[in-house]
């Protein structure tokens, strides 16, 4: 198991990883919207969702992986009526053939965002 760590996204606000590499996946912690300084990113649920993103498109990169080759996100929402904000916002970053999701609402996340998102990716 490899531990992945990098400044191009918001640390770990708990005992837990960025992202772990075993054997040929990697897999991110979940990512809620922090800027790389720690400060929440204030807006609807599609900018947070962009902040979301690009932190995992840091951490990817830095395990040596990319979005072409995630298999399996998962979308965790506040309020599911954020669903069609939050799906615009995370196609953009999918070319091609598409990860396996799965997007649920929960009573309440991290800092009480309105989405975090975590997935799984080859190497």
């Amino acid at each position: 198991m490899e531990v992945i760590q990098t400044d191009n996204a918001p640390q770990a606000i708990g005992p837990y990883s960025q992202a772990v590499k075993s054997g040929s996946l990697v897999f991110c912690s979940g990512q809620i919207p922090l800027n790389v300084a720690g400060e929440m990113v204030e807006g609807d649920a599609s900018v947070q969702a962009k902040q979301v993103m690009e932190n995992m498109g840091a951490v990817l990169d830095a395990s040596g992986s990319s979005f072409g080759k995630v298999v399996k996100t998962t979308i965790f929402l506040a309020n599911m009526e954020d669903f069609g904000a939050v799906n615009e916002v995370y196609g953009e970053y999918f070319q091609g053939d598409k990860p396996a999701r799965a997007t649920v609402e929960v009573s309440r996340l991290p800092k009480d965002v309105k989405v975090e998102i975590e997935c799984i990716a080859e190497l």
